[in-house]
């Protein structure tokens, strides 16, 4: 995916940030920024640092894999063909990343684009990929209007989409000052009782991306869903 400045710059102030964040759930917002500044740009970390945790729970095919990109940037994508995968699917809610990646991508087969809005995906069936990864998707939902509705809406339809026992990779960003940490993104952090994460390990203010893990069990849905015996 292409993009401007992951952030607001400095001078900006504090009113048109906040309206800024405000906008990053909408598709208006997003092809102004991509008509205006169309460089690559990687939100977050790059493949090469991510790498390792995807080989490790969503492993190198040998036969037909699909993975779901969600609003991915373009050169993650191509990491992960240039990797092994066979297909990656990219969405994006802005026609105007799309129509560029498409140009660019006429080449790789592997790389399809769709524009598509992640809180309504019908466009693809139930249980269509082993895979979803997004990075930031669900920070931009959070800071905009109706943020708890909008990010429900995009984990129920992540969850749809999943295969049984599919891999749902999310990247945050916590941001703060920095510890200037090295961690090996593959051990993983214990989460508290409360379910959040561990300030003793990362500190209380790390300037860090925080990568969530989720593997879909089916069985634990129908088994709360399911009408009790009487």
């Amino acid at each position: 995916m292409t993009a401007a400045n992951a952030l607001p710059t400095t001078t900006t102030t504090a009113t048109t940030t906040q309206t800024q964040t405000q906008a990053y759930g909408e598709a208006w917002y997003w092809d102004n920024r991509y008509a205006h500044d169309p460089s690559t740009f990687d939100w977050y970390q790059k493949y090469s640092s991510l790498a390792p945790l995807l080989r490790l729970y969503i492993p190198t095919p040998t036969t037909q894999f699909s993975s779901l990109a969600v609003e991915i940037p373009a050169t993650f994508s191509e990491g992960m063909v240039d990797d092994g995968y066979d297909e990656v699917v990219n969405i994006d809610i802005s026609s105007v990343v799309i129509e560029a990646m498409q140009k660019k991508y006429a080449n790789r087969p592997q790389l399809k684009y769709m524009k598509m809005d992640v809180r309504d995906m019908s466009a693809f069936d139930t249980k269509s990929f082993a895979a979803v990864i997004d990075k930031g998707t669900l920070d931009s939902l959070l800071c905009g209007h109706n943020s708890r509705q909008n990010a429900g809406k995009m984990l129920e339809e992540v969850w749809r989409v999943l295969k049984d026992k599919g891999v749902y990779i999310s990247e945050k960003l916590a941001s703060g000052n920095s510890s200037h940490q090295t961690m090996d993104v593959t051990c993983p952090i214990p989460l508290d009782v409360n379910g959040g994460s561990g300030e003793a390990v990362v500190g209380m203010k790390a300037d860090v991306h925080y990568i969530y893990v989720c593997i879909k069990d089916n069985s634990e849905r129908v088994k709360h869903e399911s009408p009790m015996e009487g």
